[in-house]
């Protein structure tokens, strides 16, 4: 039974891996017909959504899909960054208007950034400036990491609206008014909502950084699909920034941003100077220390001065000449253009479908005409589990040591409780039987048992008694036909006789009477009855 419990155990198991592997090879077959599956599905894309150009809907200050296949509209940087050696400071990167290199929506293009390690700088006039007045603000486009990301941004500036303004000088310090979306450098992925916010009395612009959002973005740099990144501003001072449509980040323009966008009320006075008596000691020596035998002279004893005392009102404070109170910072610089400014480690950066609007319909509008068909494709050709984690361990290859241990931890468990023991005979046959336990027995049958030892009883006594006879008559025989005398040693051996003949009798008699009280207590219908083995001579 063992042995059969064991082969189906092995055989359960067998089946569970090799349905596992089944289901792994199917995976596999599907990754292997990968490329007929996205032809399958793109045609049938194509043909049911009949993928046409997104067209806005309602105002719209800009808008651009490039699926046109042309430039129409930007404008390349011809400038040089400050600062910086003549052939890295130039903008020399190359951008190029291409189709998706996975999960393409057929006649869908996007503007790629094609050079590594090179500075980029591309853009485009809007239709009209956009006026900060009592519409909201929503600018969105997609990005796609195409080969990931090593070090570098996708994020977008919205150049302030100026007379110098000239696209083709476009550089680094291009005055702007917001920069917004990915940016990665290191391991620090950030999700950039800057917005420049001119001082009223000075007139100097200041960066003005939204808090950092409270989600993972690592996946939006490392997964290579294509993200939405919505950025939408209200006239109540409020902002919002979605990765998806969904809300990764909110807050106010006057508590969540740093610096804050009012200045303090009191700054410390310039022109204070430290009083004569000033002492710039923290600490001063011990008059009590007492240089042991291992002093070193480079750390002498030093107490806190408890007579140092802070003079009231220093440093001293003055009133900010520059202070205001701007309620309402959603009122920024108005901006006429859209720029990208970049530097990257890595290739192939995939931007499409900019729009900037005042309507969140129009926005979901223009989403669902041009990115919810590229997140659908490439949500169909998500490859299976198996294929994830050899991806994975692709650039990590300590998982398969993971692998290895969650895939043998359970099979090494059910090997071990599936497997037969051989049980040791820790006890070998004796002449103690099973009869020699006490068995629960019903009244009736203890009554019929008892009869039966009674009988058995008996028996030995009757047999024991024409022993006896037989044992007499045959001395009387020995007496009368041999006269003579017995020897001492057969007189003792005779006496020892008859002792173990009267033991062996009274040894019956108390077996007899235990039987009786046993059969005829009546305590209860379930008794234990104890055999005993009748001692032969």
């Amino acid at each position: 039974m063992r042995f059969q419990a064991f082969w189906l155990c092995l055989g359960l198991l067998f089946i569970s891996v090799n349905a596992e592997f089944m289901d792994d090879d199917v995976e596999m077959e599907d990754l292997e017909e990968n490329s007929e599956e996205t032809d399958v599905n793109e045609g049938e894309l194509s043909s049911e959504i009949k993928y046409k150009t997104p067209q806005p809907i309602g105002e719209v200050y800009f808008a651009e899909t490039f699926d046109s296949g042309r430039l129409a509209g930007w404008v390349l940087s011809k400038a040089k960054k400050d600062d910086m050696d003549e052939e890295i400071s130039i903008y020399d990167g190359r951008w190029e208007i291409e189709e998706l290199k996975e999960n393409q929506v057929p006649g869908d293009r996007g503007l790629v950034l094609k050079s590594r390690a090179k500075h980029h700088a591309i853009s485009a006039v809007l239709a009209k400036p956009f006026i900060f007045a009592d519409k909201p603000l929503i600018v969105q486009y997609e990005v796609n990491f195409q080969d990931g990301i090593d070090c570098g941004g996708a994020y977008i500036k919205l150049l302030a609206d100026t007379d110098d303004l000239i696209l083709e000088n476009f550089y680094d310090r291009t005055s702007y008014i917001i920069m917004f979306g990915p940016d990665k450098c290191g391991e620090d992925y950030k999700l950039h909502f800057i917005f420049r916010h001119k001082h009223p009395k000075t007139g100097v612009f200041e960066e003005k950084h939204a808090k950092p959002p409270d989600v993972d973005l690592k996946k939006f740099f490392t997964d290579r699909k294509t993200h939405l990144y919505t950025l939408v501003m209200n006239p109540d001072d409020t902002f919002e920034v979605l990765v998806d449509q969904t809300v990764v980040n909110k807050g106010s323009l006057l508590e969540d941003v740093v610096p804050p966008i009012n200045p303090p009320k009191e700054i410390e006075d310039p022109s204070d100077k430290k009083p004569e008596e000033w002492d710039e000691r923290a600490k001063i020596p011990d008059p009590s220390a007492v240089k042991p035998e291992d002093w070193d002279e480079s750390e002498p004893a030093q107490i806190e001065d408890s007579s140092a005392v802070k003079p009231a009102g220093c440093p001293r404070k003055i009133p900010n000449p520059d202070y205001f109170e701007d309620d309402h910072p959603f009122l920024l610089t108005s901006f006429s253009a859209l720029g990208l400014e970049l530097w990257s480690m890595t290739s192939d950066i995939y931007f499409d479908n900019f729009i900037i609007c005042s309507e969140k319909e129009v926005a979901d509008h223009w989403a669902a005409d041009g990115w919810r068909w590229k997140i659908m494709i490439a949500n169909a050709n998500e490859p299976g589990v198996l294929k994830q984690l050899m991806a994975a361990a692709e650039g990590h290859p300590w998982l398969w040591l993971i692998y290895l241990i969650t895939a043998g931890v359970p099979i090494a468990l059910i090997t071990s409780f599936c497997w037969p023991r051989k049980v040791k005979k820790k006890y070998k046959d004796t002449e103690y039987k099973k009869t020699d336990i006490c068995i629960p027995q019903t009244k009736g049958i203890l009554e019929q048992e008892g009869k039966e030892e009674k009988a058995a009883l008996e028996k030995p006594m009757d047999l024991e008694e024409e022993k006896k006879q037989s044992d007499g008559e045959m001395l009387e025989k020995e007496e009368e036909s041999e006269p003579e005398e017995k020897s001492e040693e057969e007189i003792e051996i005779i006496e020892g006789q008859e002792e173990r003949n009267k033991s062996n009798k009274s040894g019956s008699e108390d077996e007899m009477k235990e039987a009786d009280e046993s059969t005829g207590s009546g305590d209860g219908p379930m008794k234990s009855v104890r055999k005993r083995r009748v001692r032969k001579d």
